[in-house]
């Protein structure tokens, strides 16, 4: 692909990763001939999207380029011959991510943005708006890319793909970005001169290391990250707890974990921390929340026309820049190798053919081409299709509102006790998140209807937030 005027649309462009976005914009204006960026939000984040695009305005004038910003809450026109469209809203905002947090956390269970009954939440709200926003890009931008760092990134991306039919969609995610770094720092080694390959789903990935001479190094990056002479802790996710894994465990995969998998590899520890941050009232959303509205304040700053450090406390940083640098190889085939989300196509033997998966791969004109993995070995192979398998069935609770299949993606998934802990959790949620769940209009009426105790928990529960 490669176009002389280019028309960025981001959908949430009130949000406070905005600034990292232009900037990865700016750093590549040499590669990127930008003509328009369009920030879209919605009502509720108007006030946002003005402070964060006035800022955008002071970002490129600084920069001084001739680059139209526009700020809109009209999604339908700004799609209108948009060459690439980027996401990363947040369906019913911090707010929601707090119920989605704090709901299961008061029954003892793991409340977390991606991962347990609050990432299954976060897809039920956020697939059915891809969906909206895909049928109005088949009208007003049918060539256009859909590049989805909206998490839970993984559902999402599969969703546009498989269920929506957007082929032209490539998901991202922050978390290998830091993977990369670690390893090449323990290494000493420039991160340009390793060949890394990763391969699993969103939040749930392994990978390995080779240097430049052809060695595979992924023993040795375990036993200087985890092992016992480690000097400091490796965990470069400031979004959750660093508990230590067992190093004896991840000598006998022979694999490098993602951090995410502290939820499910230490669950104990994990859940016992959140609790602990749940009785303080200091969520990992509620910290956020804070964080955001120290964020904005700066943001209204007439004189900040740069990035400010304090996004980095924020938690999702080189989210951003790797939507840029993703949207710079498209445009200019540079083939730069990235982890991704995209469609499987065989990459991993051990998953559906159509499913989508988050691996390495050449980022090209055409999209992506996944380096392929072939078989998990059977301790990293079994959890990974279990979690698969709930992904899908998520998706389909999703875009059908089917309470049966939400039901049973709770029960499949590991982090949710099954039986009436999860069945309470859903219907609390449900409740709890119903401004935001059309599908599910007919079942949260029934709960509000025949379940007062369940309102009554959950208003309770949500009245101090």
């Amino acid at each position: 692909m490669s176009k002389e005027a280019l028309k960025i649309v981001t959908i949430g462009g009130g949000s406070s990763y905005t600034p990292e976005l232009i900037e990865g914009y700016i750093l590549r204006k040499d590669e990127l001939p930008i003509k328009e960026i369009w920030l879209v939000d919605i009502e509720a984040g108007k006030e946002k999207l003005e402070i964060v695009g006035a800022m955008a305005k002071r970002q490129v004038e600084a920069a001084g380029l001739d680059w139209e910003v526009h700020l809109t809450l009209d999604r339908f026109n700004a799609l209108k011959d948009a060459d690439f469209v980027t996401t990363q809203f947040r369906v019913g905002l911090l707010n929601a991510r707090i119920k989605d947090e704090r709901i299961p956390l008061s029954h003892g269970v793991l409340g977390q943005e991606t991962n347990g009954a609050g990432g299954m939440f976060k897809a039920f709200r956020t697939i059915p708006i891809i969906g909206q926003i895909i049928a109005d890009m088949k009208v007003q931008c049918p060539d256009a890319w859909l590049i989805n760092f909206t998490n839970p990134a993984g559902m999402v991306t599969e969703a546009a793909i498989k269920h929506f039919g957007w082929k032209k969609t490539i998901g991202l995610c922050n978390v290998p970005i830091g993977h990369r770094k670690v390893a090449a720092e323990k290494l000493a080694i420039p991160e340009d001169e390793l060949l890394f390959k990763f391969a699993g789903i969103n939040h749930f990935h392994w990978h390995r290391v080779w240097d430049d001479k052809g060695a595979e190094r992924t023993d040795e990056v375990i036993d200087m990250v985890y092992g016992p002479q480690k000097t400091e802790d490796e965990n470069h996710l400031k979004n959750i707890h660093s508990a230590q894994f067992h190093y004896e465990q991840l000598k006998d995969l022979g694999l490098l974990p993602c951090g995410y998998h502290r939820y499910y590899y230490i669950e104990d520890e994990m859940l016992k921390h959140s609790i602990e941050e749940f009785e303080k009232g200091e969520t990992r959303a509620q910290v956020v929340k804070a964080t955001e509205t120290r964020l904005f304040e700066l943001y209204k700053d007439p004189a900040l026309n740069y990035k400010p450090e304090e996004l980095s406390q924020r938690g999702g940083t080189h989210y951003s820049d790797a939507a840029c640098e993703v949207i710079a190889s498209i445009q200019n085939d540079k083939r730069t190798d990235m982890v991704v989300s995209t469609a499987n196509n065989g990459t991993i033997q051990d998953l559906p053919y159509d499913c989508v998966v988050e691996v390495s791969a050449l980022i090209t004109a055409h999209g992506a081409e996944p380096y392929n993995w072939g078989e998990m070995p059977s301790a990293a192979r079994g959890l990974l299709q279990g979690m698969k398998a709930m992904e899908e069935t998520v998706i389909r609770a999703a875009i059908t509102g089917s309470y049966g299949a939400a039901l049973q993606a709770f029960t499949i998934n590991p982090l949710v006790p099954g039986g009436t802990t999860a069945k309470t959790l859903l219907d609390e949620l449900l409740y709890a998140h119903k401004e935001h769940l059309p599908q599910f209009a007919e079942k949260i009426a029934e709960i509000e209807a025949n379940q007062p105790e369940t309102v009554a928990y959950v208003d309770e529960l949500m009245k101090s937030n």
